[in-house]
């Protein structure tokens, strides 16, 4: 047998290897399509609901509209009980963006302290910080509202927003305090030879280099304060300070008959900013998830 025929017999292999791995690819591209279609149709259906008219609330389950309109987003314009739309939404911006500098910086803060600064007690205090992850955020209720209402703070933004500025959220501090560790700390040291403390270290060094975790840190604490619901609930009582999740709950409680068009727009509405954050800052957030598999 001739080299040519060797290498004639030998093609046919690569060839079927190659239409199996194109069918594969077709069937994850197929898998991939159908479960994005069943993710993103809620999405699609809340959107393509805010043209129906009352009428079609419990009688057209489609996503198309029988008669669309655009009275849903004229009412949601004007607002609702004197208080027009956009007060709501500014009273969620403020929450959400305070509550963003506060959880980053003091969980930042924390963080650092953890790493970096030898203090007695270290270990005990940490480990009770991680215990806190196990603690119900029903359990604390009561005894902050008390402490709140003493204080005089009911019905304002400080008890949403002051926790912030206290490192509360164990979780971010954990995941700021892993991203640390993996700096070594030549750097530290290098910095401390050239006369610089820990404000400077902590400010100049660490903060630059754990961007990706405080990048996520700021996403979740946006869309968790935007979406929040209990806390404004417990401690917001006059309309005009409300966030949206309160507000939506007005067109329901109005009058006796829901107002199921607007409740879907204002939701609609209120969910533009979170998509829009998150579509900005998700490459920030793949990239702390793929620097986590790094060591310094």
């Amino acid at each position: 047998m001739t080299a040519t025929a060797l290498v004639t017999t030998g093609n046919p292999a690569p060839k079927r290897r190659m239409k199996r791995r194109t069918g594969q690819t077709i069937i994850w591209m197929i898998g991939l399509t159908l479960l994005t279609i069943v993710v993103i149709y809620p999405l699609l259906w809340l959107f393509a609901s805010t043209f129906k008219p009352n009428s079609e609330f419990g009688s057209n389950q489609g996503l198309i509209p029988n008669a669309p309109t655009l009275d849903n987003y004229v009412k949601v314009a004007e607002g609702i009980a004197g208080i027009s739309m956009w007060t709501f939404f500014s009273n969620s911006l403020i929450l959400a963006v305070s509550a963003v500098i506060g959880t980053v910086l003091s969980s930042a803060l924390a963080a650092y302290a953890f790493a970096r600064v030898k203090f007695k007690g270290l270990g005990i205090l940490f480990t009770a910080m991680i215990g806190t992850l196990l603690l119900p955020f029903h359990v604390v209720i009561i005894p902050q509202y008390i402490w709140f209402q003493k204080l005089g703070f009911v019905d304002t933004f400080v008890p949403l927003i002051l926790p912030k500025f206290l490192a509360t959220e164990a979780f971010f501090v954990f995941l700021i305090v892993q991203f640390i560790r993996q700096i070594p700390r030549d750097m530290d040291e290098a910095a401390r030879i050239d006369g610089a403390g820990h404000a400077r270290i902590f400010w100049s060094i660490i903060l630059p280099l754990v961007k990706p975790a405080l990048i996520t840190s700021a996403i979740f604490t946006f869309i968790w304060t935007w979406n929040d619901f209990m806390g404004p609930l417990l401690y917001l009582n006059s309309p005009e300070n409300y966030p949206l999740p309160i507000a939506l709950r007005l067109y329901n409680d109005q009058t006796s008959a829901s107002d199921y068009g607007a409740t879907v727009t204002a939701s609609f509405v209120a969910l533009i900013p979170v998509l829009l954050f998150f579509i900005v800052f998700q490459r920030f957030l793949i990239g702390g998830v793929a620097t986590q598999g790094l060591k310094g």
